[in-house]
């Protein structure tokens, strides 16, 4: 007797559906927190359908098209359980569309990204650090212990810019 597509599924029927063995099962669980089957007494796993499929999705990335762990753990972070589903399913159009809803929200975020850099908070005045300061001023200190209100806001300002340019950049690669 077979049972409903709509059945919870031990990890002997799972591991016969999928042609995988149930240590591979246990083992897939440690890696992708998405595979989460209903623990009963004993530790007892009942897998779910989407369990099931989600699991396909996983082999089929693994298997078939030569993803490594951690490029389907990437894929599932990037694009959401569904598009593994779809993957496993073979539903090309549910794939397809998934990728560019995901793009158009990444085009979109990246549309709307407001630019910080270059735009000062203090007004801090035309000295800085002993630039443009006349001659009767003389040049700054090397063991002056204290800096002044506006240099301190000058350097913190510089301090964000630089940080906010390390941020785009580790973006970029």
């Amino acid at each position: 007797m077979d049972k409903s597509p709509d059945a919870f599924r031990t990890i002997s029927e799972a591991a016969e559906e999928l042609d995988l063995p149930q240590h591979v099962l246990r083992f897939w669980e440690t890696r992708f927190s998405q595979i989460k089957p209903l623990k009963r007494g004993g530790g007892r796993r009942y897998y779910r359908p989407q369990d099931i499929d989600l699991i396909k999705g996983i082999r089929h990335m693994l298997y078939d098209q030569g993803y490594t762990i951690k490029g389907v753990q990437k894929l599932l972070r990037e694009n959401g359980n569904q598009f593994v589903v779809a993957i496993g399913r073979g539903d090309v159009a549910a794939v397809e569309a998934i990728a560019q809803s995901h793009q158009a929200e990444a085009e979109k975020a990246a549309s709307e990204e407001e630019v910080l850099v270059g735009t000062p908070k203090a007004k801090p005045s035309k000295r800085f650090f002993g630039l443009g300061r006349g001659e009767q001023d003389g040049p700054v200190p090397a063991d002056a212990t204290s800096l002044s209100r506006d240099n301190r806001a000058l350097l913190q300002e510089a301090l964000f810019d630089l940080l906010e340019c390390k941020r785009l950049l580790d973006q970029v690669r």
